[in-house]
């Protein structure tokens, strides 16, 4: 059979126009597709393993964590002690209280501020709107330190108080210049056609400005959330001997730092050998009900998350 070309088309220039395609636009080889699926797999495992060793550890009773000389990586007679424990020290669920209620207070107080900074900005008839831009991203490169910051927050009578677990870290300079980056590009057919029906900037925010930039907003919540739910370091600074203040990280980390029982749970003053709960179980159960909260929030962020991610990442 003859093969049959195109006007202005040879025997010799097809096989290299086939030859010239990208390598994306090649059809993957066995190879390729087994090397791609070997990387996600070790990926899942490096970020899966841990985490089961965690959970498994947890649910042992000590008899199993003894055997095993630590971490168990396979499971044997599992067990809701260290669960039942913890749930029921008030150490621990003060702490819970704690966590959460400055992780939801932070974020609502974070978001409020960084929403309407990042809009004012946004707007090109703002006064001062460039100065006030200089000056947030001066900070970003230019610091007080550690000791000028703790000196600010105590002259202002934070030591020993909540607000210092949330006001001294209460803004991201970076969090607002990505809002900033997303308001500024909102469509000026809207913004016009709001102001000609009589809105002013706040109701512009509120019903056209946000409502088009979700995806970045609940990323950006999410980030502050996740901080304040992980942060320990000022409770360091200005909260160090009221442990009825302590958010759940300060105090896993001082149980594990300390390596003893909880005060107040069935294991303190006891032995091992008389402990219905080993240490390393409790600390695991400690580890696995942190992580909870961010499990449960996750799922239904990670569809704004991947779009908050990806918006503005093609452009053309």
């Amino acid at each position: 059979m003859t093969k049959v070309f195109t006007a202005g088309t040879s025997a010799a220039t097809a096989p290299r126009a086939r030859a010239e395609r990208p390598p994306w636009q090649e059809r993957p080889t066995v190879a390729g597709r087994s090397a791609k699926g070997g990387a996600i797999g070790g990926v899942l495992a490096v970020m899966l393993v841990p985490l089961w060793i965690v959970v498994v550890t947890s649910l042992s009773a000590p008899d199993v964590v003894n055997r095993a000389g630590g971490l168990v990586v396979w499971p044997d007679g599992l067990t809701f002690q260290a669960y039942r424990e913890i749930l029921t020290d008030p150490t621990v669920r003060t702490a819970l209280s704690v966590s959460l209620g400055v992780a939801v207070i932070g974020t609502a107080l974070s978001m409020v501020v960084s929403v309407l900074c990042a809009y004012g900005l946004s707007r090109p008839g703002s006064p001062g709107h460039r100065l006030i831009l200089v000056l947030l991203i001066v900070t970003m490169f230019v610091g007080g330190g550690l000791i000028p910051t703790f000196l600010v927050v105590t002259g202002l009578g934070g030591y020993g108080r909540w607000w210092a677990l949330i006001l001294p870290s209460a803004v991201s300079v970076f969090n607002i210049l990505v809002l900033r980056s997303f308001y500024a590009k909102t469509s000026g057919e809207l913004i016009d056609a709001a102001r000609m029906d009589g809105a002013g900037d706040w109701r512009i925010l509120w019903s056209v400005v946000l409502p088009t930039s979700r995806a970045v907003t609940a990323v950006i919540a999410l980030f502050y959330a996740v901080g304040y739910w992980n942060s320990f370091f000022n409770v360091m600074l200005y909260l160090p001997t009221d442990s009825e203040k302590w958010p759940l990280q300060y105090v896993l980390l001082t149980y594990v730092n300390r390596g003893a029982g909880m005060p107040g749970s069935v294991n303190a003053g006891f032995g091992m050998a008389h402990a219905r709960t080993a240490p390393l179980s409790t600390q695991m159960a400690v580890v696995v009900l942190t992580l909870v909260p961010l499990l449960v929030v996750y799922p239904f962020a990670q569809k704004h998350l991947r779009t908050g991610v990806l918006t503005g990442a093609v452009k053309g």
